[in-house]
């Protein structure tokens, strides 16, 4: 077999592939018993039709083209891998010629990964917030505490903002009762923004037995429309904090005293800033690589295949799709970049590794770990799912390698990025997917299965994906 490629751009290349005749042999006799085993002939046990009978009865032409359909997977792949090629998606394959008993003729069109020329990674220099909680920090977070610890009493004034209310709504749209626009003994605080626009506005001011009417649109079922509401308020509650003090602490927490509670709400503060630090790290380290990188020619079949299947569904305008096809692109880019880092530094992942990304996403998605994971080898994508955790790992290095400077000017030691031991910056498939949307394995770009097809084995045919 011969092949030679042809660059169509950066990232499309043309394969024009040359098979002698003897080398589909094999497939050849493969057909021969497919079509035997599926077919009744007068005289011939099933299965056991000579190829001469088939020839004569149902022509040569549709056992060339069984045999073609099953040869072209083998010799698109044979022909990536002599051309040491990196195919991305199912390539576009031409049979221009079949000569039976001489040769078979294809050409395959397929997107291909862009050359990346790896700059200089090691040594970049971020910065990310300061870690030292604030006293303001900490207080935020007490009285948090203390609201769950809260009572409601009521009282007999109006409405103000910040008080718990005891209300009633009903929507009226053309004076007639909207479809489940009715909701009756609902407590509320006024002011959180939970229920429809207009009703905090309304009900400040009201006392209890008073209503008002106000107009607003609806969400949810009815998403769009706009109707009168009325809210009818039944009681006007206003809650009482605990009294900061020790007795506060022994009943919100295991601590003796306030100021053990504080220092542990300081702790707890500190370490969620530590994660918001290598979250930091992890997006300043990649935005510089990708700098350093410069404008990547990106496979635009890819990108275009993609941007439409997420707006199959004719959701979103164009100023959606223009920010979609933007993360797209950028993620895209970053995925190649970090491959590259992955080859380079010959980074591997073992079973370990894909254990513990399988249970992470199982903890996410609130699955079995072994049913996920019989998806993924059900589904094909466990290659996939092992490439994006050797980008987590390959990004890791690049943050490991960096100099971190908080907002103060310090140096940021590595072993404060890290939580039980963990470098925090893991692999994470929706960093990677590119999508505003919780995105499957399958959504990351990967070397693709060398599979492809044509609906018939003529010259001329083709199947595009």
């Amino acid at each position: 077999m011969k092949s030679v490629v042809e660059t169509l751009n950066p990232t499309r290349v043309r394969l024009v592939v040359e098979v002698p005749f003897e080398e589909l042999r094999p497939s050849l006799d493969t057909a021969y018993r497919r079509i035997g085993a599926q077919v009744v002939v007068p005289g011939f046990r099933k299965g056991k039709v000579p190829p001469r009978i088939i020839d004569q009865r149902f022509g040569r032409a549709a056992v060339l083209e069984e045999a073609v359909n099953d040869a072209l997977p083998r010799l698109y792949g044979q022909a990536v891998q002599d051309n040491e090629l990196q195919p991305i998606g199912t390539p576009r394959v031409d049979v221009t010629d079949l000569s039976d008993g001489e040769e078979l003729k294809f050409t395959a069109e397929v997107d291909v990964r862009p050359a990346i020329e790896l700059p200089e990674w090691e040594g970049l220099e971020v910065r990310v917030d300061d870690v030292t909680p604030t006293d303001e920090e900490v207080d935020e977070q007490v009285d948090t505490l203390r609201e769950r610890f809260g009572t409601l009493r009521g009282v007999d004034r109006p409405v103000a903002d910040g008080d718990y209310v005891v209300l009633d709504l009903v929507a009226r749209r053309d004076g007639q009762l909207v479809e489940g626009g009715e909701a009756g003994g609902v407590t509320y605080q006024v002011g959180s923004g939970q229920l429809v626009d207009g009703v905090d506005q309304a009900v400040v001011g009201l006392s209890a037995g008073e209503s008002a009417t106000f107009r607003t649109t609806l969400m949810g079922t009815q998403e769009g429309q706009e109707v009168d509401c009325e809210v009818s308020v039944s009681a006007v509650k206003e809650q009482e904090l605990p009294a900061l003090d020790d007795g506060f602490a022994q009943l919100a927490s295991e601590f003796d005293t306030l100021e053990e509670l504080r220092a542990d709400v300081r702790d707890r503060v500190e370490r969620a800033k530590r994660l918001q630090q290598a979250a930091q790290a992890r997006d300043s380290v990649l935005e510089q690589l990708l700098e350093k990188v410069g404008d990547l020619p990106l496979p635009e079949g890819v990108v275009s295949s993609r941007v439409e299947e997420h707006f199959a569904d004719g959701h979103g305008d164009d100023e959606h799709r223009d920010a979609y096809e933007a993360d797209l692109r950028r993620n895209l880019t970053a995925q190649f970049v970090l491959d590259e880092v992955v080859k380079a530094e010959q980074i591997g992942v073992d079973q370990e590794e894909l254990t513990s990304y399988v249970l992470q996403r199982a903890v996410q998605a609130g699955v079995d770990p072994n049913e996920l994971a019989q998806q993924y080898v059900q589904s094909g994508t466990l290659p996939t799912v092992a490439a994006d955790v050797a980008r987590g790992k390959a990004l890791a290095l690049v943050v490991e390698r960096a100099t971190v400077l908080d907002a103060s000017g310090g140096e940021v030691p590595l072993d404060r990025l890290r939580e039980d031991g963990t470098l925090a910056v893991t692999s994470d498939e929706d960093f990677f997917a590119g999508a505003d949307e919780a995105a499957s394995p399958a959504d990351t770009a990967t070397d693709a299965d060398p599979a492809p097809a044509t609906d018939s084995a003529s010259p001329g045919s083709t199947r595009t994906d």
